[in-house]
């Protein structure tokens, strides 16, 4: 199963007169902590709050292709209508949403913001505010070709390392993400 669990940070890489060494990344403890999350109370309710005539809300927790297209959880309406979400989490609240560029930076392995995906929204929250940003996959990915080589120019990346792997993100402010995207609608 894929981790939601965002655990970079936006912060800066070193703080002056410090010497950081990289965190390295678990992947078991990712997916722990992205399954403890899967089953907060708080996504139910920011759900009904952007669908009120959700009728359920299921997780999808088996790997498999859905897993892998980035569904996490399927909405159903009332009217029979059925939304696909990729839960994204970070555990601290920063002015930024995290767009993973690469997922395996040596490989050139895509990260979600340029891979195909199969959902409809990144449901991307902050836990600590519970502040969650539905982002359509379309116009979000569109946003990030339109606009992702000069996000890295000017926001540059953050990565994250991982047993044999670096994964890389670009901290995006969220004005200019939500102001991107809006763009990216229209054609």
């Amino acid at each position: 199963m894929a981790s939601r669990f965002q655990q970079t940070s936006s912060a800066p890489a070193s703080s002056s007169g410090r010497f950081n060494v990289p965190k390295i990344h678990e992947f078991r403890d990712s997916l722990a902590l992205s399954e403890k999350f899967t089953d907060a109370p708080w996504w139910h309710e920011l759900y009904l709050r952007a669908f009120p005539t959700m009728i359920s809300a299921v997780s999808v927790r088996q790997d498999g292709w859905a897993q892998r297209g980035g569904i996490d959880r399927v909405i159903t309406l009332a009217s029979g209508r059925v939304y696909t979400v990729d839960e994204k989490v970070r555990m601290n609240d920063w002015p930024d949403i995290l767009l993973e560029r690469w997922s395996d930076a040596q490989r050139g392995k895509p990260g979600w913001i340029q891979k195909p995906l199969a959902c409809d929204f990144i449901a991307y929250a902050f836990a600590p505010s519970r502040r969650c940003y539905l982002l359509p996959v379309a116009p979000l990915q569109r946003a990030w070709r339109l606009n992702g080589r000069h996000w890295i120019e000017q926001y540059g990346e953050r990565f994250a390392m991982n047993p044999g792997y670096r994964s890389s993100n670009v901290p995006v402010p969220i004005e200019t993400l939500m102001g991107a995207i809006a763009a990216a609608m229209v054609l």
